[in-house]
Formats: structure tokens, C-alpha cells, sequence
């Protein structure tokens, strides 16, 4: 047995000095893995299976230091929560906490790495993420983005003053392109009556400067308002001024609804001049009235005016021959509105056409021979 002695001292001194150096690796090791997660900007904690503190990070404790004084290893992460809810320290979970509280600790217990967001009582924000480790706990990582928040809303709240003053712009525009058009479509189809009367080689020039100043100054003026329109004088399928139509007879009955009474006159001139018989209203419910008499071969509509729109007038003068089986009633609108989204209302409503002011003659000649040969 003495034999035995020397060895098995030996053999204790060696597991010592192994199980000591074990130790002291660990030791390292552990204290290696706390400078890395002190060195991590961002908030680090780790919890066990339980939900409970094993480490954190000083960046951690700086982010919730309104419950920094509750972190204790072996507490539960849950119940620092619940007492920050009591605190105020969770804005989202006032009225609310117990469903506030089920919901977080929903959200650890899944530890499925999903990001979302969570306001702290000072107005910070920050992103959680909670993810579970191979061994059942927890590892979660807090990350301060208020200045991201701020940037972000700024961004937000440019992009939407942009898009106001755009959308500002955009209404001033064809405002302006609908005040403008509305005289010179007075000016261009007064001169165009006054040209097909007696004039003498002087008076011709003249009237043929006016219209020329007017193309000119509608060229000008579309150019300015760049208001994405398919052009002045045309409509959507009806032939420009250069497919004259010649002398087209129009022996038809004509409804002109347009509240600008210039408008009315040169309509009643150029169509009074081709054959054609007319009438005319001031507003959308007039003309709604005026058409339900009976006896007319086509509607122009314009678009704004008071009392009831062109649009609304359209839709109510379809609903009624839906109704009653009645004949449709060719419908042009006239307007100074000319954008492709006026275009688009204008069709919707049931329209046939749409053209544009200031008016040609042989445009508008063309459109209604069209329209009400269908």
C-alpha cells in the first residue's frame, strides 16, 4: 500500500493542477465574452430557459436605465417588465398592460428573431429583437433608432409637402389653363364667324392676324401649363383642324350647356352657320331639364358650371335612358378642362367625346356629324 502512495499523490496533484488550468481557460474565456459584449454598441442580454438574467451589456442597462436598478442575474425578465409597466416606462402598455405584457412575453417564449418596435417613456425608440439560443435561452439585442425615427418622419413629412405644393402647382395650372381658354376660346371662334362673312382684302388679314395671334398665344400657353393634355383643339378620336370638314351641312337639333355666356354665342354662331338648330342653357340642371323635353339630336356639355356640373348632368341623363329604354342622346363635352384625366371623368360619365377649348369649327362640325351618325 506504501508503494501506492507517491503515485497517487501524483496522481491527485495532476488532476488538480488540470482541473485549476480548466478553470482559469474558463475564466479567460468568460471574461473574453464579456469585454466582447461590452465592446457591442448596441444593447445585449442574455437569458436562460426560464427567462432569466444570466448577462448584460453596460449599453443595455443605459437603454432601459429607468429598470436598470431590477437587473439582477437569476431574475426574471418578464417581471422587470411588469414593473417598468407599473412605472410608465411603456407607453404603448398604458390602458392596456396586461395584454401588453402577454404579448412580450409571447414574443420571448417564441424567440423567433422577428424585429418590431418599442417606445420608452423618455420618447426614445428602439428595436427589440429576441432570439432563442441552441440551449433554450434567449439572446436579445436593443438598438436605439430615435435619430432614424426623426429622419425618417422628416423625410415623411418633406415628401408630403413636396406632393401638397405639387399638388398645388398641378390645381393652379389648369386653373390657369381653364381661365385662359375660356376667353381665347371666345377670341378663336368669334374670329373664325367673322371670317366666313363678306370682308373685304384688309379685313381678311386682319381677322387672319387674330386667329394666327390666338393659335399662337393657345400654343404658348399649353407649353406654359404642361399639364399633360392631348392637345387644344382635338378630342379623343375626332379628326384635328387640319381634316377640315369642309361644308358639312348639320341639320340637327343641339343642346349647349356652358355658363360663360361668349361660349354660348360663338357655339350658336358656328353651329347656326353649318344648319344645325340650337339652344342653349346656362348650368347642368338646365340642360338636364331642357333634355328631358325631348327633340334633340346631341348634347355639348361643358364641364364647370354652377348649380349642377357637366359630369353630374352626363350621369343623369345616362341613368334616365337606362331607365326608360330611351334612345341614347350623343353627348360632346366642350371644355377648357383638357387633361387626360378630365378626358377619362368625361367617358366615364358617358360621354361620346371630349374636346378641348378654344373650339374649331371643322373639329366641332366633324365630332357631332360623327357622333350622332353612329
Amino acid at each position: 500500500m506504501a508503494s501506492k502512495g507517491p503515485w497517487t499523490w501524483l496522481a491527485r496533484r495532476f488532476d488538480s493542477g488540470a482541473a485549476a488550468e480548466a478553470l482559469a481557460r474558463a475564466d479567460r474565456a468568460e471574461d473574453r465574452l464579456a469585454d466582447v459584449i461590452e465592446a457591442i454598441p448596441e444593447g445585449v442580454v442574455f437569458l436562460d430557459p426560464q427567462g432569466r438574467y444570466i448577462l448584460w451589456n453596460r449599453r443595455y442597462a443605459e437603454i432601459y436605465h429607468r429598470s436598470a436598478d431590477l437587473f439582477s442575474p437569476g431574475a426574471r425578465l418578464i417581471d422587470t417588465l411588469r414593473e417598468g409597466v407599473r412605472r410608465g416606462d411603456y407607453p404603448a402598455a398604458m390602458g392596456r398592460e396586461e395584454e401588453w405584457l402577454a404579448g412580450r412575453e409571447a414574443m420571448l417564449r417564441a424567440g423567433t428573431g422577428e424585429r418590431h418596435e418599442q417606445q420608452v417613456a423618455d420618447g426614445r425608440w428602439l428595436l427589440i429583437e429576441d432570439r432563442r439560443t441552441r440551449e433554450g435561452g434567449t439572446i436579445g439585442l436593443r438598438v436605439d433608432i430615435t435619430e432614424l425615427k426623426a429622419q425618417a418622419q422628416a423625410l415623411e413629412q418633406a415628401l408630403a409637402r413636396a406632393e401638397a405644393a405639387n399638388r398645388a402647382r398641378s390645381e393652379f395650372l389648369a386653373e390657369m389653363s381653364h381661365q385662359l381658354r375660356t376667353p381665347l376660346n371666345g377670341v378663336l371662334g368669334l374670329s373664325q364667324v367673322l371670317a366666313a362673312t363678306t370682308l373685304d382684302a384688309t379685313q381678311t388679314g386682319l381677322v387672319e392676324d387674330i386667329r394666327a395671334s390666338a393659335a399662337e398665344l393657345d400654343r404658348l400657353m399649353r407649353g406654359l401649363v404642361d399639364y399633360g393634355e392631348a392637345g387644344g383643339g382635338t378630342s379623343d378620336g375626332v379628326p384635328s383642324e387640319q381634316d377640315s370638314a369642309g361644308d358639312s351641312r348639320l341639320p340637327l337639333k343641339v343642346l349647349v350647356a356652358d355658363d360663360n355666356p361668349i361660349n354660348r354665342k360663338v357655339i350658336t354662331l358656328l353651329l347656326t352657320a353649318a344648319g344645325a338648330e340650337v339652344a342653349c342653357v346656362e348650368d347642368g340642371r338646365q340642360a338636364l331639364e331642357t333634355w328631358r323635353a325631348g327633340g334633340f339630336d346631341a348634347v355639348l356639355m361643358d364641364l364647370r358650371m354652377p348649380v349642377m356640373d357637366g359630369l353630374e348632368a352626363i350621369r343623369a341623363i345616362r341613368a334616365e335612358e337606362a331607365a326608360s329604354g330611351r334612345r341614347a342622346t350623343s353627348v360632346i363635352v366642350l371644355s377648357a378642362n383638357t387633361g387626360p384625366e378630365d378626358r377619362a371623368a368625361s367617358a366615364a360619365a358617358g360621354a361620346d367625346g371630349h374636346i378641348g377649348k378654344p373650339i374649331e369649327a371643322e373639329t366641332l362640325i366633324t365630332a357631332l356629324a360623327a357622333a350622332t351618325a353612329a
